[in-house]
């Protein structure tokens, strides 16, 4: 049985964490950066550590570490050796690890609640372009090209000791059966697939999520399906899309509801009509079993579905 199976028979509901770089920021880190987060993980790991407990202490179930960015290539440019930035990587499981085995070693955080999870986090091609790519998909790249570009790092994240892939912000569907076939390569690891869209029923490469979810249906390793970095209000109508074409479970980890511009890197202040927490309960209803929040949700989001779920 899959890490998330496990949870979910014993649990209706696995809370994700949400953001990871609006804490950091928070903390004072500068991601203005092409290595964005993974950045962090060379001047400041301690921060990255502190915002896992944080997490944690807020209800989650699971901890997405600071891999999204995290590449050889791009720790290459920056005039990093292949070995130091292969140690980084596989530190960014490590941290999410040592900060959920300290949470857990106090008993009282172990009442009414899974032991919590640590998902290496994949991000796509396009976060590791840092040109806004990951927004459309169109990378100019066959599949076995983007096999070749994602094997390496999934081979460190796995080598590190996350329970789970967190293969998120998927933009195109042939770059998720690239992931398919690299994970073929890791016969006993589970990760869950999650794509990013740009209306109610289409990921940003303009391809329905229904496809997406049907032809995934059919990979054992993909532990479940759905949707994260995206606009809160088109996530109900993506779950019933997905939820249509896959018994895998369904999971939702969205925006706060804010609009990115990737060329400024800024955020605009025009929130989503609902608040977070009102939302999460109703793509609950809707068929999500895996809920958090993604760019500029916060502990507090998190202890709000926890507030609900578990309360």
């Amino acid at each position: 049985m899959n890490p998330i199976e496990q949870i979910l028979t014993d649990f209706p509901l696995m809370i994700l964490d949400g953001a990871l770089a609006t804490e950091l920021e928070r903390y004072g880190c500068d991601l203005n950066d092409p290595l964005w987060s993974a950045k962090i993980l060379l001047e400041k790991p301690r921060v990255i550590k502190q915002v896992h407990t944080d997490y944690f202490e807020a209800g989650a179930d699971c901890a997405i570490t600071a891999s999204y960015q995290a590449t050889v290539k791009g720790y290459r440019r920056r005039g990093l050796s292949e070995l130091e930035a292969a140690m980084l990587i596989k530190q960014s499981v490590e941290l999410a690890v040592d900060a959920r085995d300290a949470f857990w070693s106090i008993e009282t955080n172990q009442h009414g609640r899974p032991k919590p999870l640590v998902a290496a986090s994949v991000g796509p091609y396009g976060a590791y372009l840092a040109d806004g790519s990951e927004f459309h998909g169109d990378y100019g790249l066959c599949e076995e090209e983007l096999v070749l570009f994602h094997r390496e790092r999934i081979r460190l994240l796995i080598e590190a000791g996350a329970d789970v892939l967190a293969c998120e912000t998927i933009p195109c569907l042939v770059e998720a059966k690239a992931i398919a076939r690299v994970l073929k390569d890791f016969p006993d690891v589970y990760a869950w697939l999650s794509f990013s869209a740009k209306d109610e029923q289409h990921i940003n490469s303009g391809e329905k999520i229904a496809d997406c979810a049907r032809w995934l249906e059919g990979e054992p390793q993909i532990a479940a399906v759905g949707i994260n970095c995206t606009a809160p209000q088109f996530v109900e109508s993506l779950i019933t899309e997905a939820k249509a074409n896959t018994a895998k479970p369904i999971i939702v980890y969205p925006n706060l509801g804010e609009t990115y511009d990737p060329e400024s890197k800024q955020w605009s202040n025009e929130g989503s009509a609902e608040p977070f927490v009102v939302n999460t309960k109703r793509w609950f209803e809707a068929g999500a079993t895996v809920i958090g929040g993604c760019c500029r949700t916060t502990p507090e989001d998190i202890r709000g579905i926890h507030a609900w779920a578990r309360g």
